[in-house]
């Protein structure tokens, strides 16, 4: 009698219990806002991460900000301001901004490569978490002024780590012997930084520079500088731009009039939608 009745009683089990019970499948993902998440042991080393609604393993790209100060000063809360805009401009893109171990200037503590190395750790730690964070695509990099020499910098001698898709820098150094030339403020600042001057440690000057490393399998590029900047020179935008023509990557170089280091308020929606169309158009 027992086993007449287990198959009823499998049956009534299979279509009886409630649909509501199941696990929806078909729920968007809810978006997730995750921040000063540690990438290493470093005091500095954190992370926010910014997650988009609906995003999944199949085509979810991140951006990753890197903010500016002269390697000296700045933080990961730099990206907040461009954060709703970028939002709407590329909807379904994840995003993340870093802090890195910045240069001490008293104590020398903090020296290059540090945060060449901090980037490549942040950018290890984001390949090891996507699956946990439900994305999946390719990876940006964004950043200003020295972030956008640390973007620069790992786009083209680091492409493989992260598999990097693009690169967007604002008023970047590109070549740090020439800023070194540039004024004595850059001397200062880079002699510490760099531990010595172009003469004195070249090597170093060289592999910290991002146009040593272009090639014509150099990622996609896009960057903007002011005409007025007395603080990196749009000479060093304007080698960048040669150095990739000369190797034939796709690049797009935009002169802004009258802005210095820095740009105004008025100026940043259109640089962000030229950036945005310019990562689209690069995936």
């Amino acid at each position: 009698m027992i086993k007449r009745l287990l198959p009823l009683y499998l049956l009534i089990f299979i279509f009886g219990c409630d649909p509501k019970d199941d696990p929806q499948p078909d729920t968007p993902v809810a978006a997730l806002e995750l921040t000063n998440l540690a990438y290493g042991s470093g005091s500095q080393q954190q992370i926010d991460v910014f997650l988009p609604e609906g995003r999944n393993l199949a085509n979810t790209p991140l951006i990753l900000y890197i903010h500016g100060g002269g390697w000296i000063q700045g933080s990961k809360e730099e990206f907040l301001p461009f954060k709703s805009s970028m939002n709407t401009l590329l909807s379904g893109f994840a995003f993340a901004s870093i802090n890195y171990s910045l240069f001490n200037v008293s104590t020398f503590e903090n020296p290059f490569p540090t945060q060449e190395n901090d980037v490549i750790e942040a950018i290890e730690y984001i390949e090891s978490m996507k699956a946990e964070w439900d994305i999946e695509g390719g990876l940006i990099l964004v950043g200003a002024s020295a972030g956008g020499h640390l973007a620069l910098l790992h786009a083209y001698k680091h492409q493989a780590i992260g598999n990097i898709q693009s690169v967007v820098a604002l008023f970047p150094p590109t070549e740090l012997s020439e800023l070194y030339d540039s004024d004595e403020t850059a001397a200062f600042l880079l002699s510490g930084l760099l531990e010595g001057t172009p003469e004195t440690n070249p090597t170093l000057y060289n592999e910290s520079s991002p146009v040593n490393y272009i090639s014509p399998s150099s990622v996609p590029s896009i960057f903007f500088h002011g005409d007025q900047d007395l603080v990196v020179p749009i000479s060093q935008s304007e080698l960048l731009a040669k150095t990739l023509q000369e190797n034939g990557v796709i690049y797009e170089f935009q002169k802004i009039p009258g802005q210095g280091h820095g740009f105004t308020p008025e100026v940043y929606p259109s640089v962000l939608t030229a950036a945005s169309q310019f990562i689209l158009e690069n995936q």
